[in-house]
């Protein structure tokens, strides 16, 4: 049974978050579902990977949301010569103590903005694979813990092949998310000429949140009620991945957790403290495409990852929107539920 206090912060976690998506929307012209998302995945403790053609203001989101946020902010610039100790830290030893001293790398701040991220080597881009898992750096035997709230937002465009490294399928399924940008419509590019045109809006942009609230706000995400109904949905979708004809590689179990966590966070982002099917089928093609892996034949029909997911999406029954578990303690159908 959800408590008046459990409410109380909700209605504080949407007052919170209302602040800062006006915040990054200051800086991001026409894109409110992209700004969405990423204060979806950053309540949901995963980590968010970008990818567009150039000039489409990938890094100015990732900065935007950084700067909106009064915590800890490291940028990386992924390139060929970057080594994984920039990464994570190196031990240096230390002439008057006589002992090693572990220096800390740029991945210890609360949110690490990897640029270009696939400019890198694969050695380089395993640096992060344990604090984007375990939220730790091991080094030299020593476990460093990394401060919370944490999340990686990573950038990338697809369309440079030359010196650029493909994400390995290991390290795109620790991004809970991938979203695209894409082009702002006429207006809001006009728009952008006008704020733009002089000065950049992040120059002026102010912390509107602290950590310590986001912090909160993530303890709020996770009461957040899910049914086994709904539980059951997200693990079929994914269980439809794995045995679908125009895959070799379907969804992991991690898929599944980061489906669920971020139809939480969603739900809470909305006022809720239950999740619906809606909140799942939502962010499926977001949550489930990037760690897809298309046929050989697929490729070659023009099929993508996002249009097989779409397809299931479609194929997979809805459960019983009447079902009276979606909403704890309560017998009545809770608002909002439908299907596709």
């Amino acid at each position: 049974m959800t408590t008046y206090d459990e409410r109380a912060g909700l209605g504080e976690l949407t007052t919170t978050v209302e602040r800062v998506h006006r915040s990054v929307e200051g800086v991001i012209e026409g894109k409110p579902e992209v700004v969405r998302l990423a204060l979806t995945v950053l309540l949901a403790e995963g980590h968010l990977l970008i990818e567009d053609v150039p000039g489409v203001g990938k890094t100015m989101l990732a900065k935007a949301l950084a700067r909106s946020i009064d915590c800890s902010v490291r940028r990386i610039q992924f390139t060929p010569d970057l080594l994984p100790s920039d990464i994570t830290g190196v031990s240096i030893f230390d002439q008057q103590r006589r002992d090693f001293e572990f220096k800390p790398g740029a991945v210890f701040a609360q949110i690490v903005i990897g640029d270009e991220i696939n400019r890198a080597s694969p050695k380089t881009q395993s640096a992060l694979l344990e604090s984007m898992e375990e939220r730790q750096v091991t080094m030299d035997g020593q476990t460093h813990e990394l401060p919370s709230p944490f999340m990686v937002v990573a950038t990338q465009n697809p369309v440079e092949m030359e010196g650029t490294y493909p994400l390995p399928e290991a390290q795109r399924d620790r991004f809970m998310a991938r979203v695209s940008i894409g082009y702002p419509s006429p207006a809001a590019e006009l728009q952008m000429l006008d704020v733009h045109g002089g000065a950049s809006p992040l120059d002026d942009l102010q912390p509107v949140a602290h950590a310590h609230e986001i912090v909160k706000l993530i303890d709020v995400v996770r009461t957040v009620h899910v049914a086994e109904s709904v539980r059951r949905y997200a693990v079929d979708l994914v269980a439809a991945t794995r045995s679908h004809a125009d895959l070799r590689l379907g969804a992991s179990p991690r898929a599944t957790l980061h489906l669920v966590r971020a139809a939480k966070a969603a739900a809470a982002l909305a006022g809720r403290e239950y999740a619906l099917p809606d909140d799942v089928q939502s962010l499926a093609v977001a949550v489930l495409a990037h760690r897809l892996l298309p046929t050989a034949q697929a490729q070659l029909n023009r099929r993508t990852a996002e249009q097989i997911v779409l397809e299931i999406l479609h194929r997979i029954p809805v459960p019983d929107p009447s079902a009276p578990q979606w909403w704890p303690g309560r017998g009545q159908q809770p608002p909002g539920a439908r299907g596709l």
